[in-house]
Parts: C-alpha cells; structure tokens; sequence
C-alpha cells in the first residue's frame, strides 16, 4: 500500500510530538500502520500519526512517512486505537472447546479479555471437575498453571487474564451446601487462593448472589481477599445486592478492601428495579467519595438496561443451601410451588428479580434453555412461553426452573442510570459474556455479541454522552490499569502492539434480543502482539493470544 505523504508543517508537528529521529522516520518495521487518526487511550486528543511495530511492541508513533515495514496497512480515515479490554469476558474454556468462540470477542475490538466471576477455571477437585465439559476426557487439571498451559498448547486469538473465585474455592473444600468454614477448612481455601494468585492469578473474585458464593459471610471474604493482597492482587465482586441494598453491598467490598488492604473493583454497577434506579447517582458518589478518600475502587457496566441471569435466580437462594440438585427435585410439588410463589411475590429481604420487573412476566425474555425444554422458547418472554405451552405463567416458571438450564434477559435498568456510569471517570466496561460461536449455540444476551460497538455507535455515536476520546480511555488503559497490565492500555512505544484501525463512524452492534447471534461490524484490522487477527474486516485464524500472568511486581 502507499503511504500518503504530508505537509512539510504537519510533518515537523508529528516530528516534535513524537520525538522521532530522522534516522527513526525512515527504518524498517515489521508493521506499519499509516495515516491514521490517532487515538492513544489515555484520553488525550486524536493526531495524525503513524505507527511502527517490530517483535510484537508498538516502537515509534509519529511521522513515519519514508519508513519501510513487511506489512503496511493503510489507515486513512480511520481511527488506531489500542486493542479493547473486557474487564469481564465470562470463561475461557469455550475458548479452549472451541477456538472459533474467539470472533465473537475479537469483532468487537477485543484483544485481552478478563475471565471469572464468583466461578473460576481453577482451582479443580476431581467432584468439580466432574461438573466440566472438555474436549477430552483426558485432559484434567486442578491448579491454573496446569490449565494455562493446556489452553497455551491449544492456542488463543486473544490475550486472556483470570482470577481466581471464591465460590470455586467454596466448591473444592465445602461443595455447595450453606456452610461456615472450619478454621482448618478456611486455611485450606486461603491456600488455594494463594496458589492461584502464585501461578499468575490478578486477583480474587466474588459472586454474593448466586449460590454458593451468597453463603459467604463478609469476614471469610475478607479473610480470602488477604491471600490475594499478599500477592498484589485485586478484590473483584459482583457485589450481594444490585438494587434496594445497593449502598450497603459497596459498604462491604468497601469493607472487604480495608480490612484486606486489597484494591477493589465492582463488576457490572447497576440499580436494579424502577423503585431503585435513583440509587444509581447515590451509588456513584459514593464510590467517588471513597476515591476522594484515598480508597482504591473501580467499577464497570455493560451498555444494556436488561441483565442475563438464570431464571433460577428468580427463587430466593437460601432454597439451595442443601445443593441445586436437592431443591429442584421438589418443584414439581404443588404445595412447594404455591409457597414459593407466595414468597417471590410477598417478599423484598432479597435480590427479587420478579420485582425488579414491575411483577410482569412479559419483561422476562428467554436466552437460553436446557436439554429438557424446548428450543423454540428462546426469545419469548415468560408469558409467551406459558402461552405458547397453554400453562400458567407461574407453571411455565416453575416448570422452565425445574427442568434447568434457563437463562433470562430481564428489564431491570434504565438508560439515564447507563448515562451516569459512562460520565464517571472510574467506570470501565465488560462483556459479561463468554466467548460465543453461533453456529453452536440456540441464544445469547445480545451483549455477548455487541457491547463495546454498541457503546462506540449509541452512546458516542448518536447520542453524544461521551467523546470518543473517553470511551477508548475506558476501554483500554483504564482497564488495563485496573488489571495492572503495565505494557497494555495505550498506543505509544514500548507497549505490547494489540491494536485496531476502524471507521468510528461505521462501527456498531447488530446483535438485538430477538436475534442475538450477530457479529458486529466495522473492525478493519485488529492485531494481537503485532501479528493480524482480522484482516479487511476478516477473521483469520491466527492465535498469537498469551495467557497474562499477574506477577506482584507489576503492580502500579
């Protein structure tokens, strides 16, 4: 390709911005990236400039103009920005499946994304391995330095970061069931915490409204969060209420990261339920307080104002303090049913999710089902399935609850709650998603497809909530400090070259919850340690993705 030439004036201003020697404007790069606008991650104004990569780092970033590379690619009227972090991208291990999950992340601008919730890849006992879908029963691990070098052997398009999770911890040493560790059982999971944090974990993380990780009690959290901070670790949790208790959940991860002396980060900010949305600006200024106060807290959000959860999540979790499989058996019971129902419509000592929906079914749309349901039901809400099956709305939920493996998109937000975390400097994005192939899966939430276009095209875009400047800075270097990945996050020399070139004017999501399985579009190039991972828009196939491993020095 040319490389288009500039203005003597322009030239000499991209000479002083980026320091560049005569000697550095005309060598050889292995990539070369010209004509682009510019936009470095840190916030700062776009400028046209060039850039060269050699071995896999960004080396120069400036007029470029009588450089040679092997690969030049042409970015006129185009934006280059560092590659995109997911601070939550669901699991690795459909990446590991199936390696062409992978699009779904990278046509998103996705080159790093951040894997576990409550839940974690690692650590395994032979009981919770047993609970796993591999692609060879041969293949087992317990710790992650088994498992990242599994899922190194088979080849990644992405970077990938992990931490560990304090309800796998929970599974591994007192399984499902609603208990209080020992303290011998306690220092057993602070062990397991450490040796994940050992093999390169970035920090410890929490799940306080699914089952098991909701029987955890603030000061075992706290306990498991000082194994993580020993090792520069971070506190990640997607806190116990997201609703009426919202001020009082950040009380404790802002508790959890005093007493453990542990950064804090809060996954997917939100103030579920109608009556609560006003909390959501109560919420952000109180974590801006904390910032104020020399707390070190973050938080990040999704672009959607319907969550993904399963429908299970419906039921008050202390119903599956004996095991999932315990409770469920007893659904079919009419007695159970009708006393249950009683409760979820009676009751607000819990994160109520048919509440969170005006108690309307119809704001319950389907996502995903299990073996036993039928495929057809995805995309309709609850009643519509009732309807669609000649039930009771409240049979088909129990029925759907029952037979397992629901997943439901409900309408628990507003947009002005999105519109006030897209203005708070501290709040990042995230998927909260896995990787996704949609020649093999029935549904999704639409997010799994279009979060971060969705945010460049609605929210930057159409409705100008923030400059683009400032959603590349959440995307990339804010995350990438969040996640102390010290030489990712901005697009100047001597960081790692993940890195895009796209038209932010043609970027967008086309996922919607009716049809969720759908690449978004725009991303020209995308490049993963300076080797192509899309290429004119296409996907190629390469795997120059690493397993990121924490280690305390990295730490800022």
């Amino acid at each position: 390709m040319r490389v288009r030439s500039r203005p003597f004036g322009a030239a000499l201003a991209m000479f002083l911005v980026g320091g560049l020697s005569a000697c550095e404007n005309s060598r050889h790069f292995d990539v070369l990236v010209t004509s682009g606008s510019v936009i470095d991650g840190t916030g700062s104004a776009r400028h046209d400039a060039d850039v060269g990569i050699t071995a896999g780092r960004i080396e120069a970033v400036g007029d470029l103009d009588k450089a040679t590379a092997e690969l030049v690619i042409d970015a006129t009227g185009r934006v280059v920005t560092p590659g995109f972090i997911d601070m939550m991208g669901g699991s690795t291990l459909p990446l590991l499946r199936d390696p062409a999950t992978a699009e779904s992340k990278l046509r998103q601008g996705i080159t790093t994304m951040m894997a576990g919730e409550g839940s974690s890849i690692a650590p395994q006992s032979p009981a919770t391995f047993a609970d796993i879908a591999v692609p060879d029963d041969a293949v087992q691990w317990e710790r992650f330095s088994e498992y990242f070098e599994i899922l190194e052997a088979k080849g990644v398009a992405l970077n990938v970061v992990h931490n560990v999770g304090a309800a796998q911890v929970r599974r591994v040493i007192l399984g499902d069931e609603d208990v209080a560790p020992s303290a011998d059982q306690l220092t057993a999971m602070k062990a397991l915490v450490s040796d994940a944090m050992e093999d390169g974990a970035v920090g410890l993380s929490t799940s306080l409204i699914y089952p098991p990780g909701t029987y955890a009690e603030t000061e075992e959290i706290i306990e498991l969060a000082k194994a993580a901070a020993a090792h520069g670790g971070v506190y990640f949790t997607h806190m116990r209420n997201e609703s009426g208790q919202l001020l009082e959940a950040i009380d404790e991860a802002l508790a959890v990261g005093e007493g453990a002396r542990i950064p804090v980060h809060i996954y997917h900010l939100k103030a579920a339920g109608e009556e609560n949305w006003p909390l959501m600006q109560e919420a952000i200024d109180k974590l801006q307080q904390a910032i104020d106060a020399g707390t070190d807290v973050t938080a990040d959000i999704y672009p959607y104002i319907r969550n993904g959860i399963g429908l299970g999540s419906f039921l008050h979790p202390r119903h599956y303090a004996k095991g999932p499989e315990a409770f469920l058996r007893t659904l079919s019971q009419p007695d159970v049913r009708a006393r249950l129902r009683r409760e979820v419509e009676e009751t607000t000592d819990w994160e109520n999710w048919y509440r969170h929906v005006g108690a309307d079914w119809n704001n319950v749309l389907i996502t995903r089902v299990g073996e036993r349901s039928e495929p057809e039901l995805v995309g309709l809400s609850i009643q519509e399935a009732a309807d669609a099956r000649g039930v009771d709305v409240w049979d088909a939920f129990f029925d759907l609850v029952e037979q397992g493996g629901c997943g439901v998109s409900p309408q628990s937000m507003d947009e002005a709650q999105k519109h006030l975390a897209l203005e708070a400097p501290f709040i990042a994005f995230d998927n909260d998603a896995s990787p996704t192939n949609p020649a093999t899966t029935l549904s999704a939430h639409p997010r799994a497809f279009g979060a971060f276009p969705r945010i460049l095209a609605k929210y930057v875009r159409e409705e100008n909530v923030i400059s683009l400047e400032e959603a590349i800075r959440k995307l990339t270097s804010l995350p990438a400090s969040i996640l102390r990945l010290a030489d990712r996050g901005t697009l100047s020399p001597g960081m790692k070259a993940d890195l895009l070139v796209f038209d932010p004017d043609q970027i967008r999501d086309t996922a919607t919850f009716t049809e969720p399985l759908s690449y978004s579009v725009g991303i020209d190039f995308a490049l993963v340690s300076g080797e192509l991972v899309i290429d004119r828009g296409e996907v190629t196939g390469a795997t120059p993705g690493e397993v990121l491993r924490h280690r305390p020095r990295e730490t800022r």
